[in-house]
């Protein structure tokens, strides 16, 4: 599957997953494409932690679930960041855009790999469920899970959500403006 196929093929997976497990090639393959993924002055901020231990995956599933992906997954990827980030351009750091960056870059993968998967944020903002499992996953003093992916083989495709039309988001030269041809 070429990037651009991967691109329109991925959603946000919230069903159920097959009880099957996911190679430890292909995490390994997953966070890799995470890795790949571009950082502010290249500092490389974000850290990822694979659970695919089925005692930790028990633990993290039993939680209260956001979804049901989140109680079906055979494994989780967890992506790390600083809770105190250090500034590295004029005052400014970069790790949430560096997480969001790797992320994209394992959705894609996860897809093109015929895994999926949902991209868990918010959930993790409430009840300490970041901490907590911060904790389950051995972080040091500092750190703190900032987007968890649950990983599986789904049980039947999830709806695609129809996008806006290129014309309602992005313009050429202007804001909102159509171009010298009269495209928006």
């Amino acid at each position: 599957m070429d990037v651009f196929e991967a691109m329109s093929e991925r959603y946000s997976y919230r069903g159920s997953f097959r009880d099957q497990m996911i190679p430890r090639d292909d995490l390994r393959r997953i966070v890799e494409a995470g890795l790949q993924a571009p950082s502010g002055k290249n500092i490389q901020t974000t850290r990822f932690v694979i659970v695919d231990d089925a005692d930790l995956v028990r633990q993290i599933a039993e939680m209260p679930a956001a979804n049901t992906a989140m109680q079906q997954a055979k494994a989780y990827v967890a992506c790390i960041v600083d809770l105190r980030p250090e500034a590295v351009y004029e005052g400014h750091a970069f790790q949430v855009e560096d997480c969001a960056a790797a992320v994209e870059n394992m959705l894609l993968a996860i897809t093109a790999l015929g895994y999926a998967t949902v991209w868990i944020d918010g959930w993790l903002r409430v009840q300490k469920r970041a901490e907590t499992i911060g904790e389950l996953l051995g972080l040091p003093e500092g750190k703190i899970v900032r987007i968890i992916l649950p990983l599986g083989v789904p049980e039947e495709a999830g709806p695609r959500m129809e996008k806006m039309p290129f014309s309602a988001r992005a313009w050429f030269n202007r804001y909102g403006e159509a171009d010298r041809e009269g495209h928006r």
